[in-house]
């Protein structure tokens, strides 16, 4: 029973009419509440929510001696991932060469987490003229500072990742190695879990 008065009910119905046109509206229009399923589920628009997590960029690393090192990152967590960083996707390689020697390594993601602009991502690699190095873990960490970023990796107390030993995911060393002035960025997306 509507204990309201006569003219409360015309305003409450009026309010209700007029919500509905709205949410009419955005759906002709493809708002947010518009499905995008085609199988017609109504999971919602996901175009418009954003990643979980992600670190970008390419930069190379300063050295004294003149050592050629680069790190380059593609790496992704869905939103729809946000609870599970070792669904992350994506690549990350890395080189390291002086007065023509070296190696350098493709890697396959497999966890990323990042904290504020800090990044620790790790994966598996998938090809690298290094000997050994093939399905290896590494991990990279990166903070994210904008003109002076900088990053630390998983093999750093040992020298090479053949030396390092096996590696749990998104495991790496802190940031401690500089990026050179003018040769790239790294971006860190905020990871912001569902706690």
């Amino acid at each position: 029973m509507n204990l309201a008065a006569p003219s409360a009910r015309r305003r409450t119905r009026a309010a209700a009419v007029g919500t509905a046109l709205l949410i009419a509206t955005a759906l002709a229009a493809g708002g947010p509440a518009a499905a995008s399923d085609n199988n017609g589920a109504g999971a919602g628009d996901r175009s418009t929510e954003r990643e979980a997590a992600a670190l970008t960029g390419t930069a190379k690393l300063y050295r004294s001696l003149g050592d050629d090192i680069t790190f380059t990152f593609d790496a992704h967590l869905a939103a729809e991932d946000t609870n599970d960083p070792s669904k992350a996707t994506g690549t990350f390689r890395f080189s390291h060469y002086l007065n023509g020697e070296g190696a350098s390594a493709e890697v396959k993601v497999d966890c990323l987490v990042t904290g504020g602009k800090v990044a620790v991502v790790s994966g598996v690699i998938t090809e690298s003229d290094l000997e050994g190095a093939e399905g290896t873990r590494v991990g990279v960490t990166v903070h994210d500072l904008g003109r002076k970023d900088r990053l630390g990796y998983s093999w750093a107390s040992t020298g090479s990742p053949v030396d390092q030993g096996p590696l749990p995911k998104c495991v790496s060393s802190a940031p401690f190695e500089t990026v050179r002035a003018g040769t790239g960025d790294f971006t860190v997306l905020p990871w912001e879990p569902r706690l």
